[in-house]
């Protein structure tokens, strides 16, 4: 049977001609589908290959490569350590930059703008754009960092005008960051946060937000644009920050705390909008026994 394919071949010319030629026989159909499945495999990606490449709508994938360390792909401007790891379907853009046994896991994508540390691990299905990842980074599964942050403007005609987003997402030395979550880049400073910190899954972080170093991040927060972080602060789940609030260091807010306005003084806070944590607690009890009164 490959003998009578390869003499089709040869016949017609290309193997486009014949598949042509196999589609409207029948009895060549039969045939066909006699051979083995990794000699059908094979002729299959040749026959689409040779497709792409004569239309046109083919990836020119010459600047490509297979990486030596975990046979990832990467661009041939790409600057990486020897030591660096890219695993088998992980793609490296042009002219980013790897660290020293950095480690990029399967279906990352590291884009053109983007620098990562020395012992930086990325894992699975992260995308990385217009951004610098420090040493000694973990960097969870579906985090994506560096797009474009939701900025709009209205016109003089009530149209909806993107704002630019130009500027950068910078992520200090040894940062945790949990799956899932997205960290915009700035517009008008860049986004930043800081050494040691640490974010759970599912947060947002919005452009321009500014986080000091050794802060705690729960699950769900979300930091709207323009936030100023500082130090050592901690959030519970589902903490919501308004854009451009400004916390001082050593806070700590309690789960689904809402901050409305600055905080200036270091402390625990909680509530909607968050206040000092013992004006909270007084505030629920007293609604406690506003509600007791009233269904007795």
């Amino acid at each position: 049977m490959a003998l009578t394919v390869t003499r089709f071949a040869s016949t017609f010319g290309s193997s486009s001609a014949l598949v042509r030629l196999m589609l409207g026989n029948s009895y060549l159909q039969q045939d066909f589908r006699a051979l083995s499945l990794w000699r059908a495999g094979h002729f299959h990606a040749s026959f689409f290959c040779s497709v792409a490449s004569e239309d046109g709508g083919g990836t020119n994938n010459n600047e490509f490569q297979r990486w030596h360390n975990g046979e990832g792909t990467f661009h041939k401007s790409a600057r990486i350590d020897p030591t660096a790891v890219v695993d088998v379907g992980a793609v490296v853009h042009s002219k980013a930059v790897l660290g020293a046994h950095a480690h990029i896991g399967s279906g990352a994508v590291v884009g053109p703008s983007v620098t990562i540390g020395h012992s930086t691990k990325i894992w699975y299905n992260v995308t990385l754009s217009n951004c610098t990842i420090g040493d000694l980074c973990v960097i969870h599964n579906g985090v994506c960092i560096g797009q474009d942050g939701f900025g709009f403007l209205v016109d003089e005609h009530g149209t909806m005008i993107k704002k630019p987003q130009l500027l950068y997402a910078r992520i200090g030395n040894n940062v945790e960051i949990g799956a899932n979550t997205c960290i915009d880049r700035g517009s008008w400073r860049d986004t930043i946060i800081g050494n040691h910190s640490k974010i759970d899954n599912l947060v947002q972080i919005g452009h321009n937000v500014v986080i000091g170093k050794n802060c705690l991040l729960c699950g769900q927060v979300g930091i709207a644009g323009s936030a100023t972080i500082g130090d050592y602060v901690t959030m519970g789940g589902r903490v919501a920050v308004l854009d451009h609030v400004s916390i001082v260091s050593k806070v700590r807010l309690a789960a689904t705390s809402c901050v409305t306005k600055d905080i200036v003084k270091p402390g625990d806070y909680g509530g909607f909008p968050a206040v000092p944590i013992q004006e909270w607690r007084r505030q629920v009890a007293m609604q406690s026994r506003i509600s007791k009164k009233q269904n007795p």
